[in-house]
C-alpha cells in the first residue's frame, strides 16, 4: 500500500501549509522568530522514524478525533523542549537544566497542543471536512527503545508517510521537527484534498 509521486506531493503541500500556520502561533508564543522549511517528504519503514535523532527524543502524539482517522506523531529533540520551555517561563531560552522534567514535558504539551490546533484548522480548510485533534500525549522516548516507540502507534502498519521540517527560532534552535502518518491516513487526506479541490 504505497503512494504515488502525485499523492506524495500533495501530502507535502498540505504539511507545507499547515505547518506554516503552526509555525505562526509557535512564534506568538515564544516570542521568537519561527522558520519552518520546505519539507522533506518519504515513505520509510516504522523502524528509521527515529533515524534524525541521537539519544533521548520527546515524541508528541496527537489522535483525530474528528474528521480524520489515525494519529499524528511529532518529534523534538530533548534539548529543544527545554529552551522552548525557558522561553515560555519568560527566559532567554539558555536554559541551565539538563534534565527535561513533568514541567518541561507539559509546556511541550501545551506548545504542541496550540501549534497543531492551528495546523488541523487550516488542514480542514484544505481537506473541506472538520477537523479536530485530542490532547496531545507526551513521552520522552530513548531513540535505542524502539520497541517502546512502536507500542504508540495505533496502527500495526510497517510502512509510514515522513514529513521532516527544519525547525528555526531565533538563533537558538535550529533542529528536525518530524511528522508522522500512518499510510492509510496519508491516503485518506489526499483523498479529501482532491474531492475539496474539485468541488471548489
Amino acid at each position: 500500500m504505497e503512494l504515488t509521486n502525485e499523492q506524495i506531493d500533495i501530502l507535502g503541500e498540505i504539511g507545507n501549509i499547515s505547518m506554516g500556520n503552526a509555525a505562526t502561533t509557535l512564534s506568538l508564543i515564544l516570542n521568537q522568530r519561527v522558520d519552518i522549511t520546505t519539507p522533506e517528504a518519504q515513505i520509510i519503514n516504522r523502524s528509521a522514524a527515529l533515524d534524525d535523532y541521537e539519544k533521548t527524543c520527546i515524541f508528541v502524539q496527537i489522535h483525530y478525533v474528528k474528521g480524520l482517522v489515525g494519529n499524528n506523531v511529532l518529534i523534538l529533540q530533548e534539548e529543544d523542549v527545554l529552551k522552548m520551555t525557558s522561553l515560555m517561563m519568560g527566559g532567554d531560552g539558555k536554559p541551565t537544566e539538563t534534565e527535561v522534567t513533568d514541567l518541561h514535558l507539559s509546556a511541550a504539551s501545551e506548545a504542541m497542543n496550540q501549534m497543531m490546533g492551528t495546523a488541523a484548522s487550516s488542514m480542514a480548510t484544505m481537506l473541506g471536512t472538520a477537523t479536530d485533534i485530542s490532547t496531545p500525549e507526551v513521552n520522552r522516548v530513548d531513540v535505542e527503545s524502539v520497541k517502546l516507540f512502536e507500542k504508540m502507534f495505533d496502527s500495526e502498519q510497517d510502512k509510514f508517510f515522513k514529513v521532516a521540517f527544519r525547525l528555526e527560532v531565533g538563533d537558538l534552535i535550529d533542529s528536525t521537527m518530524v511528522q508522522l502518518y500512518p499510510i492509510a491516513v496519508a491516503k485518506q487526506m489526499v483523498q479529501l484534498f482532491q474531492k475539496n479541490k474539485k468541488e471548489d
